[in-house]
């Protein structure tokens, strides 16, 4: 598939990638293997890192309370360290230039400075069992000088300083050109961001979200990740990573990061390029009075709003009325989704769903498709962890065969499904034969809104044809001047909201040079 683009400011010569780098398998603690995994990233994703859990230089004494809470963890090192040949001869075997693209990582755990995943640009690398953040950067500076490149990129940084979330005071841009910002854990873009933190680990601190890192003077990149923990890179819902890149390789995709022309998704691939007076999200521009703010946003499902944030603060938003526009005529060019599941929870239900476009031409296809919710310990582990497999069938069809256990809970998303890009007129039929039986509506009837449909009587699994959205629904460009005199060492960025509860944040664009640099600490 071509990697999409645009003519935004500051984007020329550049594609849009989107992946997962930070995620678990049954290498450390976590579910499924590491082959399961990667089959899994190459149903949707252009790039993935398969993450093990290394090493916790201040893991917890361990107290009868905390007995299986370290055992747990312990255990994991361990099976980690005894298979990781195994683990890096897979990934090199998963990577193909201009198809998929993996990289070797594990994961560091801090109370004191927050968790990080330390990633290697190429298919092998080191666990570190680094005593702390300043020997951990030690050590990376020596296989710098050896010529191989690394990050340490802290994760999960909202629990805040002392509970694994980031601690500021330590961080430094030298091996983190991005924060890891989305996941299943959460959104810390802010305190009112949404996804709030619900895990064990606690609740959302103001002192460890990004926007409080910027205002501290940080200068870095946002971007998201799943932290799946059943071989499922980029589990739609939980957090991926766009970039722009001028090409699908590792050198590519690493230096698009490091150059913090990144930005984070929950789970749909919204295109956002943003930019500050021709310069692109990730960059920084001369200092002005005058600021040209730019965004191009090309969503997957209807645009609920667009804003522009200044220093943490939006100063202009694009709502949902704005974005309507009027009809055009009985041509239709935009998206129809389709998704299965829902049922009684914990009964498997079985798909062999053929979609097919009649009167229309299939632009593209996006799946939109998830691993299971399994994070602790689970009594029986099932012999494999693919649940899904895709594959187009002709120009306007595909298949899809899949298996849903129906939602754990009111609000957790289990479906599997797509998002597809249409092209035709009010007459333009999708059909889904569905466990052998067919069943096709228009896209003048789905304009109306989603159908449904079902496997059997009450509770059983059901399916649903989604809303037709036509494309003046999906996009939305803001040109905006934003004045202020003798203003220096202000950041923008953009935040995307689709009706359907999925987002985008653009890594900020900064006015400016930093007043001084974060690249060395201990």
């Amino acid at each position: 598939m071509t990697a999409p683009t645009t003519d935004a400011p500051g984007y020329g010569g550049l594609g849009l990638y989107v992946g997962d780098i930070h995620n678990h398998c049954g290498i450390s603690y976590g579910h499924g293997p590491i082959e399961d995994a990667y089959a899994n990233a190459r149903l949707q994703l252009d790039f993935a890192s398969v993450t093990g859990h290394g090493w916790w230089h201040d893991l917890p004494e361990r107290t009868p309370e905390l007995a299986a809470l370290v055992d747990y963890h312990t255990e994991g090192f361990a099976r980690l360290a005894q298979q990781w040949e195994h683990v890096q001869e897979v990934t090199a075997a998963a990577h193909q230039d201009g198809r998929f693209v993996t990289f070797q990582s594990f994961e560091w755990h801090s109370l004191a400075y927050g968790d990080h995943c330390v990633y290697f640009d190429g298919p092998r690398g080191e666990i570190i069992r680094a005593a702390d953040l300043a020997e951990l950067r030690t050590r990376l500076r020596r296989l710098a000088a050896e010529g191989v490149r690394t990050w340490a990129i802290p994760h999960h940084i909202g629990y805040g300083t002392g509970r694994r979330g980031i601690n500021w005071d330590a961080y430094t841009e030298e091996f983190a050109p991005v924060v890891e910002m989305m996941s299943m854990h959460g959104c810390a873009e802010s305190d009112q961001a949404p996804r709030d933190y619900l895990h064990t680990m606690g609740p959302r601190d103001t002192s460890g979200t990004a926007v409080h890192g910027l205002r501290l003077g940080h200068r870095f990149g946002l971007i998201g990740s799943t932290d799946h923990h059943s071989a499922f890179p980029g589990s739609h819902g939980h957090g991926r990573l766009a970039v722009w890149a001028p090409e699908l390789t590792r050198g590519g995709i690493w230096d698009a990061i490091e150059q913090r022309r990144t930005y984070a998704l929950t789970g749909d691939r919204i295109l956002l390029a943003t930019s500050v007076n021709g310069t692109p999200m990730g960059a920084e521009t001369a200092p002005a009075d005058r600021r040209r703010i730019r965004a191009t946003v090309l969503g997957r499902d209807a645009l609920d709003h667009v804003e522009v944030v200044r220093n943490g603060v939006p100063i202009h938003r694009v709502s949902r009325p704005e974005l309507l526009g009027s009809t055009d005529g009985s041509a239709f060019d935009g998206t129809l989704g389709f998704a299965v599941g829902w049922g009684r929870r914990d009964v498997p239900v079985r798909w062999d769903v053929t979609l097919r476009v009649e009167g229309g031409e299939l632009l593209d296809v996006q799946p939109r498709l998830r691993g299971t919710e399994t994070v602790a310990p689970a009594d029986a582990e099932p012999a494999g962890y693919r649940p899904s497999d895709w594959e187009r069938t002709g120009p306007g069809e595909l298949r899809l065969r899949t298996v849903t256990h129906g939602n754990p809970n009111t609000a957790t998303d289990s479906t599997q499904g797509f998002s597809l890009r249409i092209a035709g007129d009010a007459r333009t039929r999708l059909v889904a034969l569905v466990n052998g039986a067919e069943t096709a509506y228009s896209v003048g009837e789905l304009l109306d809104g989603p159908r449904t449909g079902f496997t059997g009587g009450f509770v059983s699994g059901a399916y649903r044809f989604d809303r037709a959205v036509p494309a003046r629904e999906l996009a939305a460009e803001i040109d905006l001047v934003d004045e202020r005199p003798a203003g220096e060492g202000d950041f923008y960025h953009v935040r995307v909201k689709q009706v359907n509860d999925q987002w985008a944040w653009s890594s900020p664009t900064w006015v400016g040079p930093a007043a001084g640099s974060c690249r060395r600490a201990g």
